[in-house]
């Protein structure tokens, strides 16, 4: 894993997120624009974590925190890269960033169907907490939207 770099995404790197994400993540989400990560990465130069071996993107994540709460979205590491330790550098790297910043404890938003992130985060020392559900309302001009953040 020495060949590892983990690195905050500057504003040079969002096309290349982007595209990534395509490949990589499962299911989209309602900011899965260059809007909405130039707007995450404008107001929190740090959040959005990047994976990358031999200068090409391997995974990300995005550790955000509110003040009050440690949030994990977009965990995604490439197809042919995945079972290679790259999703346990980028938590170690969040939560790393998440005890710098004061947090306590850090929550992950992960797709009911995804069979393979649950297990991931399963392996990481995350649990489900059943007592809770998420609650969404679309901020938009009206359109349905899915979001899989």
């Amino acid at each position: 894993m020495t060949d590892l770099r983990v690195r905050a995404a500057g504003p040079e790197d969002l096309d290349a997120v982007l595209a990534f994400w395509k490949t990589a993540a499962e299911g989209t989400s309602i900011s899965d624009d260059r809007e909405g990560v130039e707007r995450l990465v404008a107001r929190d130069p740090e959040a959005l974590v990047l994976a990358e071996r031999d200068g090409e993107l391997v995974g990300t994540v995005i550790a955000s925190f509110d003040g009050w709460r440690c949030h994990l979205y977009r965990l995604a590491v490439h197809p042919d890269h995945r079972r290679q330790g790259i999703g346990s550098a980028l938590l170690a790297a969040a939560e790393e960033r998440f005890l710098r910043l004061g947090g306590r404890r850090g929550d992950a938003m992960v797709l009911r169907r995804n069979e393979r992130a649950q297990h991931a985060w399963r392996a990481a020392g995350y649990a489900p907490e059943e007592q809770w559900r998420r609650w969404v309302k679309p901020l938009t001009d009206g359109k349905v939207v899915t979001d899989g953040a």
